[in-house]
């Protein structure tokens, strides 16, 4: 197969893993920076130009889309669907999984359980905060990684301060219910077309609720239960993505599904599990090229 990994970093541990896995399988591959892509429209023709080379002849798209190039990004792989060539997440996924709140509105349709959750609207932010009960809550931007753009509001004034700030300079966010009970831990379960391929469990460090691995955070592999692994793979469907990382939180009623990223990051999955994802990936691909 010819494939393309579109990645801003061919020296990053993600893309890095992901050329060794499909050079493993004797693929031909080329890592594209979409930065310096043309998108195309010439004579009913969807085409892709990267420098002065129009991209042509790939079987598959491995899309490594950061969140700074979200709009650009999903459209170069938008080109490629229309093109018709197979990629592993859909420009569809990508956009759908970007907007935090996009995400639980398509979720919640298939029925993905979730932390109860509302979009903040200014006119109406002390009643909406109000529904919480004085509880700590987390305000999320609706577009962040790593834990950016998450606070923790662990009292009523706080967090109605936080919102008048956030609402005074336009910016969107979420509230959502803190769940307390899950101590700082999270699962982050990685899926790749009908199956979840490698799990564990993060911690937060001390004196922080995030357990991100960006931010310090400790990690183990864990097997998930048929119950959190048929939510993971569900969460995936709905966002109509073939490869994510669905990140879930314990709660006394149940796992509950916090984020599904389009563009998980492998090196902590990996290291942590022994699991080699990238070759998961590479067979996905291999299953399914046009």
């Amino acid at each position: 197969m010819n494939i393309a990994i579109l990645s801003r970093g061919k020296e990053l541990y993600s893309t890095q893993s992901l050329l060794n896995a499909a050079e493993a399988k004797n693929h031909t591959v080329s890592v594209i920076n979409p930065d310096f892509c043309n998108v195309l429209i010439e004579e009913q023709n969807a085409l892709i130009q990267h420098h002065d080379t129009l991209l042509t002849d790939f079987d598959a798209v491995i899309p490594r889309i950061s969140v700074s190039n979200t709009y650009f990004g999903s459209s170069i792989v938008r080109h490629f669907e229309a093109m018709a060539v197979f990629c592993a997440v859909s420009s569809e996924g990508i956009l759908n999984s970007r907007d935090k709140w996009v995400s639980f509105q398509i979720m919640a349709k298939a029925g993905i359980p979730l932390p109860k959750t509302t979009l903040s609207i200014p006119a109406y932010a002390e009643d909406f905060l109000m529904d919480f009960g004085k509880r700590p809550v987390i305000i999320k931007l609706l577009e962040g990684t790593h834990g950016e753009g998450v606070i923790l509001c662990e009292s009523y004034q706080n967090a109605l301060a936080t919102m008048e700030a956030l609402h005074s300079v336009g910016t969107k966010f979420i509230i959502q219910e803190y769940i307390a009970e899950s101590k700082g831990t999270d699962i982050r379960a990685i899926v790749v077309g009908d199956e979840v391929v490698a799990a564990m469990k993060r911690k937060a460090k001390d004196g922080e609720f995030r357990s991100n691995l960006h931010r310090g955070g400790s990690s183990e592999k864990i097997i998930l239960s048929p119950e959190e692994k048929n939510i993971a793979i569900q969460a995936a469907k709905a966002l109509n993505l073939g490869v994510c990382g669905v990140d879930m939180l314990p709660s006394e009623n149940g796992v509950l599904v916090l984020e599904v990223n389009s563009t998980p990051g492998l090196e902590g999955i990996e290291k942590t599990t022994g699991i080699d994802v990238s070759r998961k990936i590479i067979q996905y691909l291999e299953c399914n090229k046009r």
